[in-house]
């Protein structure tokens, strides 16, 4: 007996699209069902821009799918593409009817999406590889994250964890890609091939800035980073004005000399009124590998250096979450796209990350900024 049409769409209700990440009959993306009485289903699909490229992995999805009941012969695929009002209809639904300024997400009363803003002094001390490995590792354990590639000028997240795909843009909002469960945007992605730079100054940075944060279809994220240049440049200024609740995390190496600049890239703080949640020090030693020895390669005590300089400069106690040792496989898995704490989530460097990305993903039960939406009752 062939299938019904309740059971044809209680099937497709399974298929998630891939960009959206809801499933396609919430999304109006079921144009028509048709149920010959051989066992025949033909479903007509709506992609939402003409050269989706998503289209295969949604046509391989609601095969299988309606393949799977009972009395189904042979499964037949037509794709459509959303009219102008269909999509204006698709992103009222998903974001509301925003005004001529978008609004940030993020900024919202009931925002329960925690951001961290990942910042260091100066380059090369393998900020962006923790940041991706940190939203990897929060990811594998069951939360929603997000990044946006704040470096405009070394934008490099996008390799790291091996994101190839393009953005869609549907109307005015802007679908990330998705890679390794962590959807991420990134300046690269709009560029032409090659390796191009970008010449932008202040204002354009902040522009760019705001649409990675408000064109940007995130859902409900649990976690967003923001991967963010070195130093206390534009980028810096304009995060701490877009997202003045993003938590500041300070990455540094031991040496001295990278202590202090990382001091003073955590001490923007103090202008901008933000937290900082913590301090991580990366290539902390290296394993000796002959003997149970670390050896300090870069010296020793800088992340605890920094911690304390904040603490200090701050009034308010900044820890020092985690130190990451120097390890090969984590260079390697940035260059591959593959993050190591999901490949290889045992080794003394992912261990650690993982454990820093457990203790920033604790919330605290405190209601303090909480938007309640109470109101006095005479």
């Amino acid at each position: 007996m062939a299938p019904t049409q309740e059971q044809v769409t209680a099937a497709l209700a399974t298929v998630i699209d891939p960009e959206i990440r809801r499933p396609i009959t919430d999304l109006d993306m079921v144009k028509s069902i048709e149920i010959a009485p051989g066992g025949t289903v033909r479903v007509g699909v709506y992609l939402t821009v003409a050269g989706c490229p998503m289209k295969d992995t949604i046509r391989r999805d609601v095969t299988n799918a309606v393949a799977k009941l009972d009395g189904v012969t042979g499964v037949q695929i037509d794709m459509d593409v959303m009219s102008t009002e269909q999509r204006k209809t698709l992103q009222t639904k998903l974001r509301g009817d925003r005004g001529p300024e978008k609004e940030i997400p993020f900024n919202q009363p009931g925002s329960l999406t925690r951001v961290f803003a990942v910042a260091s002094g100066k380059g090369g001390v393998g900020k962006s590889s923790v940041t991706v490995n940190l939203a990897a590792a929060m990811a594998s354990s069951g939360l929603k994250v997000g990044i946006v590639d704040a470096d405009i000028y070394g934008h490099s997240v996008p390799r790291m964890l091996g994101a190839a795909e393009r953005p869609t843009k549907v109307e005015d909002m802007i679908m990330p890609p998705v890679a390794h469960d962590i959807k991420v945007i990134s300046v690269g992605m709009f560029k032409p091939e090659g390796n191009t730079p970008v010449v932008w100054r202040g204002p354009m940075l902040d522009r760019a800035l705001h649409q990675f944060l408000a064109d940007v279809y995130w859902g409900d994220l649990d976690v967003l980073l923001l991967d963010l240049p070195p130093g206390t440049g534009d980028i810096a200024i304009s995060v701490a004005q877009r997202l003045p609740t993003a938590e500041i995390l300070v990455v540094t190496t031991p040496q001295m000399a990278a202590a202090e600049v990382a001091e003073r890239a955590g001490s923007i703080a103090a202008q901008t009124h933000q937290q900082i949640a913590g301090v991580i020090e990366n290539m902390a030693w290296l394993p000796c590998p002959h003997c149970d020895e670390r050896i300090a390669v870069f010296g020793e005590g800088g992340g605890q250096t920094v911690a304390d300089a904040l603490t200090r400069t701050l009034g308010a106690r900044v820890p020092l979450l985690g130190q990451v040792p120097i390890d090969l496989r984590l260079r390697e898995g940035g260059d591959e796209g593959k993050p190591l704490v999901l490949t290889e989530p045992d080794t003394p460097a992912a261990a650690e990350l993982r454990k820093i990305a457990a203790n920033l993903s604790k919330r605290s039960s405190s209601l303090k900024g909480l938007h309640l939406n109470l109101s006095p009752r005479r």
